[in-house]
């Protein structure tokens, strides 16, 4: 038994459970959220989806202790939701339900898509639902509702919905309430009152040079590089975010507006290749010469999401010798988030920074080099004996 603390619909819940009881479960047993349906209890059939710290997540198979500290929001808990009371009329109006059944997750995942895909055509709504079932509706009316209000959003803009969406563009992605016996009412007036609602939600102050943000949820790996040129180039190409791309091998900046751009990183595993598209921003110090890499991305084939934050310090070590430390924290959703926390994994991202460090370095020494370099493709079985090898060094002490 383990005691698991959690906000529940906006209210703190601190109980002992075994740390094999899932999140449906206790859910439904021990809060009495029966909204939250349970189905193949494998989760395929979406039935179950509620939200976790705002993203869309399987409780039948997701152990409650896994979402210690966390804030979980169930069919129950959207109240006043801005998005959700967009669906409620359109899901009524196109007859979007029969029997109702899987209607708790389709509304966690069309709140889903209505968030995070603004643009969504009919194709790319059906490719979301594609992990919630339906028995009774053929899905027509499910794909109208969601796309009506895709499109509503699109004439008339709704400011609270906007403001949501600016928000998980920045990187902070909010729950529909909060921890309170109150619903949130998101009333935002300006762009403006966009930022500040960003400001007042981000864990961490200002930037400084040994500085890192950590998360439960996302991976740490750190790494390093030295670069044979004087700290003052360095620092100019690492602040320039298409040069940095352009070290950066198989990421394509698509368009830029000032610090955030948009575009994709295609990488290759062994047999496993995906490409991410998505947006970044860059937040800079200058005093410090320090910065943050903020980035999102879906791969269209798998539809996995990572998600993740890039610093980077510099430090002079000689006239012509800069050292350049990166701090990596990310995280991926869907199909591929089994590999997130393999070693395997971890050695890749690792040798990419090195990779990065050799194009940076040869990108500062020969400026007329424009192309990108390729895809990354490293083979898993030499990590495996490289990652074997340093181990056993390890054992026996060797240096």
């Amino acid at each position: 038994m383990k005691n698991v603390s959690l906000v529940v619909n906006g209210r703190s819940v601190e109980k002992l459970v075994s740390e094999r009881t899932h999140l449906a479960d206790f859910l439904r047993e021990q809060e009495g959220l029966t909204g939250t349906h349970l189905g193949c209890e494998h989760g395929v059939c979406g039935a179950c989806t509620v939200l976790s710290d705002g993203q869309p997540i399987r409780s039948c198979i997701t152990f409650a202790v896994a979402c210690d500290g966390k804030s979980i929001t169930t069919i129950e808990g959207y109240g006043d939701d801005p998005i959700m009371l967009h669906l409620r009329d359109a899901f009524s109006e196109f007859h979007a339900l029969q029997c109702g059944y899987c209607t708790p997750g389709m509304l966690a995942t069309a709140r889903d898509i209505i968030l995070r895909i603004p643009q969504a055509d009919e194709q790319r709504v059906r490719i979301e639902l594609a992990g919630n079932l339906c028995r009774c509706t053929g899905y027509v009316g499910i794909v109208a509702a969601i796309l009506s209000v895709l499109k509503k959003l699109q004439d008339l803009p709704d400011t609270r919905v906007e403001a949501l969406r600016q928000a998980v563009r920045a990187g902070h992605v909010f729950t529909p309430v909060i921890a309170s016996d109150k619903f949130v009412n998101f009333d935002v007036e300006s762009k403006d009152d966009v930022v500040e609602v960003a400001r007042a939600h981000a864990s961490a102050g200002p930037l400084s040079g040994s500085q890192t943000r950590h998360a439960k949820n996302l991976t740490h790996i750190e790494g390093s590089f030295d670069v044979p040129v004087d700290i003052k180039a360095v620092w100019q190409l690492m602040t320039d975010l298409p040069a940095v791309a352009g070290c950066l091998p198989g990421a394509v900046i698509e368009s830029q507006d000032g610090n955030h751009v948009k575009g994709r990183v295609s990488i290759k595993f062994g047999p496993m290749s995906a490409a991410f598209i998505g947006s970044a921003f860059l937040e800079i110090n200058e005093h410090a010469q320090t910065a943050i890499l903020k980035g999102s991305g879906q791969d269209s084939l798998s539809q996995s999401r990572a998600s993740g934050d890039v610093q980077y310090r510099l430090e002079f070590l000689e006239a012509d010798l800069t050292r350049v430390f990166v701090d990596l924290d990310y995280s991926l959703q869907g199909p591929l988030a089994q590999f997130s926390r393999s070693g395997l994994v971890q050695e890749f991202v690792r040798r990419m920074i090195t990779d990065f460090g050799k194009n940076v370095t040869a990108r500062l020494k020969n400026p007329e080099l424009t192309d990108n370099p390729a895809v990354s493709h490293i083979n898993p079985v030499s990590i495996l004996f490289g990652l074997i090898w340093s181990r056993l060094k390890r054992l026996f002490g060797a240096n």
